[in-house]
Order: structure tokens, then sequence, then C-alpha cells
């Protein structure tokens, strides 16, 4: 895990942070990265952020124990342009934790600063009978004491 401190964000919110470097299967022909493609980053980062971050395997949640983390809110802002080859830094922070629904904060930062900001809301699920229900109880744990871990400086 990457626990990063950026000027843009609250020093007393923990962050899962990972760079990365733009690939070519990222960018539109005009060279940037396609809208699109910043959602696929976030649910890559999530998945880590739950495997690494917290601890629980995400594929273990998936398959074997039924637990879907389904999106069902997303609100973004797209600040700045990100070109294939750029090294992007992709930010998680917890806003709020429910019983069922867990609200992310998410963003991309690049060389000159921010690139991307979003906000999402993910449900916790059965994946046998696709309705929501209360997260594992190690689940929660996990995420609170991620959420009350001291944020470190870079």
């Amino acid at each position: 895990m990457t626990v990063l401190t950026l000027a843009e964000t609250s020093p007393a919110r923990p962050r899962f942070a990972k760079q990365m470097r733009v690939p070519f299967s990222a960018c539109d022909p005009a060279g940037i990265v396609f809208f699109a493609q910043y959602y696929v980053m976030f649910q890559n980062l999530v998945d880590d952020w739950v495997t690494e971050g917290l601890g629980i395997a995400y594929g273990d949640l998936l398959g074997p124990r039924r637990v879907g983390l389904p999106t069902v809110r997303f609100e973004t802002d797209f600040r700045a342009i990100s070109t294939m080859g750029d090294l992007i830094t992709l930010g998680l922070e917890v806003e709020q934790l429910g019983n069922k629904s867990l609200t992310l904060q998410l963003m991309v930062h690049g060389p000159n600063g921010v690139r991307v900001e979003a906000r999402q809301v993910i449900v916790c699920t059965n994946l046998d009978t696709h309705r929501s229900m209360a997260f594992p109880t190690d689940l929660r744990d996990a995420i609170e004491t991620f959420m009350a871990t001291p944020t470190e400086s870079a």
C-alpha cells in the first residue's frame, strides 16, 4: 500500500494510491486517455485497495464468498488530459462508510496537478440474490481500520 498526502486532500483522511504509466491501450486516436478508461483504472484501484490495502482478496469476495461491490453512482470531473506515457497517480479515500454502502473519493494526479476527480458509491451485495447486504464483519473492520490510520507524508 502506498499512502500519500497531497495538497488537494485532507490530511485527516488516509489515501491508498498507485502510480502507473498511461498505456497505449487507454488512449483514443488523439493520443489522450479516453474518458471511459478512467473508470477501468478506478475499478483496478478499488480491486487493489481491497486486496493490498485492506488485506482481503478481492477475488475471494466475488468467488467463494459471493460478495459483490457494484458501483451504483459515479460523479466525475475531468480537469486536464493525460497522454500516452504520462506517469499518473491514482488515489482513493473513504468519504463515508454506511451499513451497506461505501462512498469513495477517487483522483488522478499528474506532475502538474489534478487531472480527474470522482466520487463513487459502492453497495455491498449478495451475488446469489443480487440484493444489498451489510458489509461482512472482516471487510467492515478493515475499512474502519483504514479510515482510522493516520496519513503519512510522501
